[in-house]
Parts: C-alpha cells; sequence; structure tokens
C-alpha cells in the first residue's frame, strides 16, 4: 500500500489468470465499492474507472493476469483498498 499526496491510499493487484473483469466478477467490484464511504478508483490498461459504476469498470477491459491499480480516498479508505484489492486477487 502507498500513500499518495493528497491523502490517497493504493495499491496494484494482479487478476487471477483465468479471470476476466466481465460482467458478474465486475458487479461483485461494484457491490463491494458500494459498501464503503471512500471513494475507490481503478486503473487498469491505460483506463480509470469509478469503481460503483458497472459500465465504467468492463470498460477498463482488464483480463486475466492484468494489473489493476486500486485507488481509495475519503472515510475508510483503507478497510476499502483492503476490501477491494483483495477481492479483486481471488475474484473465480
Amino acid at each position: 500500500m502507498s500513500a499518495s499526496s493528497n491523502g490517497s491510499l493504493r495499491r496494484t493487484v494482479v487478476l487471477p489468470a483465468d479471470v476476466d473483469l466481465h460482467a458478474r466478477p465486475a458487479g461483485a467490484v461494484v457491490r463491494a465499492a458500494a459498501q464503503h464511504e471512500a471513494a475507490v478508483t481503478l486503473r487498469s490498461n491505460g483506463r480509470q474507472a469509478d469503481a460503483r459504476s458497472i459500465l465504467q469498470v468492463l470498460a477498463l477491459g482488464a483480463t486475466g493476469g492484468s494489473s489493476v491499480e486500486v485507488e481509495t480516498n475519503g472515510t475508510g479508505a483503507s478497510a476499502a483498498l483492503d476490501a477491494i484489492s483483495g477481492l479483486l486477487e481471488t475474484l473465480a
């Protein structure tokens, strides 16, 4: 985990090799992000997505083995970072 100068927290995770971030896994990410007050942003393939938007998460085009940067900011940022990062690493 790293902290940026604006107070946000960041962590880079790798999607499991056999899991693309398609509708079902993306939906799980969106539901998990909605449970946290902190803003959650995902970055992959040169794209950025609000983790609460299914369309934006799908548009990342993240495939198995892709690196995804998770950034959180605001109240509960650390808990949100742990939850979303952990979910992405263990998607099946």
